[in-house]
């Protein structure tokens, strides 16, 4: 009994032991945020992998240090907020490290030191900050670059015109509608060096500033920890060194400018794999929303007051959010209110469900006000309870005249998915961001994504007609 009681006792330990370590590899593994397009520090090259000095010097000091992480690429402000409300562990997106900052974030040691520049088109007599007088100044929300320009935007007399990406704000400034764009040094003269942008620098540099990796204040010490330890083995052994010189030294590698139809044959894979996030999306979504939707809607006909009264005041509200304020709440509100971690599609897909069932409600309430009242009136004459007149005699007319659109609201959420991209969801809309940012070619590639878009939907929306004929 006492050898059988031993045996117990090895086995009580080592299962102890297994689920400590099990813990502690659980602690090791953390959440990272970056920035999706800001070459040559993060973005995607052509096989779809997230590549730059950023991406390397994580996977570097990880591997250094011995923690693993999954990385989320976000886009700069989306990563800030997700960090802020503990959706993310650290963020690393060549953030430089500010006073302000500082109050809500801790930082690692700097990695990397950039002053920052304006740039104007190559042909622009532009020459200097002072022939911005008068002129617009395209910049990055969220960054230094955007700060510096709203302090010498009095000073100087220029506009700031806020962009949420670095592709967008450099086509901006070469399309003529902004006159100039400031951008970090390192970021703008890469860009230009790839031989896409038709820009120029002009000026000196301005308030060179250090990058950072980032967590939240007061959280995740052993990470930050982790980072300055691995960033300093990785200096005394040559590594860092090497990455910086492979995306920013004498002999970066310098892209190539691609056509149309070379664009296409680079990035289909992207491409599609994007259009199928955005439909097996919309189809959950849909899905999730249509048996919400059929049963607000049937609370919004229902004799019951109280039923009523309810589903319309939900459609109301979800009709009246804005979806992207809808999406920002679930994806970093609903975190930093109660500390759980949603993904972003997780997110997206109840954002969508939730607002695209206030519309099939109305689809709903819609189709069976269109039967005449007459055939509830029979149907209960004949003894039949109101459940079942529902049921058996009103749905299945209110079915046909519901069909078209149905099909019409899910051509929208389609749409819809688009807005998704500011949470980091990479659908279709957001495949062409990250594309954008290694090429440079906003034009082509907006009207590749535009060209898919029409190709689905022109399908779906033959469907409707050919369902609305058929009935």
């Amino acid at each position: 009994m006492r050898e059988y009681g031993r045996k117990i006792g090895w086995v009580a330990i080592l299962l102890l032991f297994t689920l400590q370590i099990t813990f502690v590899h659980a602690q090791e593994h953390y959440i990272i945020a970056t920035d999706t397009t800001f070459a040559p520090f993060e973005f995607q090259d052509a096989t779809g992998q997230y590549v730059g000095i950023d991406i390397e010097l994580l996977e570097a000091i990880a591997k250094d240090q011995g923690f693993t992480y999954e990385m989320r690429a976000l886009g700069f402000n989306a990563a800030l907020q997700a960090l802020e409300s503990g959706q993310v562990d650290g963020v690393i997106a060549g953030m430089s490290i500010t006073e302000e900052r500082k109050q809500t974030f801790d930082f690692s040691n700097p990695y990397y030191a950039s002053g920052l520049s304006f740039a104007v088109y190559s042909r622009s007599d532009i020459e200097s900050l002072e022939d911005l007088k008068g002129k617009k100044v395209a910049v990055k929300n969220g960054t230094a670059g955007a700060e510096l320009a709203n302090e010498l935007a009095s000073e100087v007399g220029f506009t700031v015109v806020t962009f949420e990406d670095s592709a967008n704000m450099y086509e901006d400034v070469m399309v003529g509608n902004s006159d100039a764009t400031i951008e970090d040094y390192a970021v703008i003269a890469y860009a230009i060096q790839q031989g896409q942008l038709d820009l120029k620098l002009i000026g000196e540099q301005y308030r060179s500033t250090d990058f950072g990796f980032a967590v939240q204040k007061g959280k995740n010490h052993d990470l930050l920890t982790a980072f300055n330890t691995g960033l300093d083995n990785l200096k005394a052994q040559g590594s860092y060194d090497n990455i910086i010189e492979k995306y920013v030294g004498n002999n970066a590698q310098v892209a190539s400018s691609k056509g149309f139809t070379a664009l296409i044959g680079e990035n289909w894979r992207t491409l599609l794999s994007g259009l199928w996030a955005t439909l097996w999306i919309t189809f959950v979504s849909i899905a999730i929303a249509g048996v919400l939707g059929v049963v607000l809607g049937l609370m919004r006909v229902s004799p019951i007051k109280p039923l009523s009264i309810s589903a319309s005041i939900y459609v109301d509200i979800m009709r009246g959010l804005p979806l992207i304020v809808l999406a920002f709440f679930i994806y970093f509100g609903i975190p930093q209110m109660t500390g759980w971690r949603l993904s972003a599609t997780f997110a997206g897909i109840i954002t969508l469900s939730l607002n695209a069932a206030a519309y099939i409600a109305e689809i709903v309430r819609g189709g069976i006000n269109a039967i005449d009242l007459g055939q509830m009136e029979a149907s209960r004459s004949l003894g039949l309870p109101y459940r079942k007149s529902m049921q058996r005699v009103v749905l299945p007319q209110a079915i046909r005249v519901m069909v078209p659109s149905l099909i019409n609201q899910f051509v929208i959420t389609l749409k819809d998915t688009s807005i998704l991209s500011v949470i980091g969801l990479v659908e279709l809309t957001q495949s062409g961001k990250v594309i954008i940012a290694r090429t440079y070619q906003s034009g082509n590639m907006w009207l590749i994504i535009g060209i898919m878009y029409l190709v689905v939907i022109t399908v779906l929306t033959k469907l409707s007609k050919h369902l609305e004929g058929g009935h």
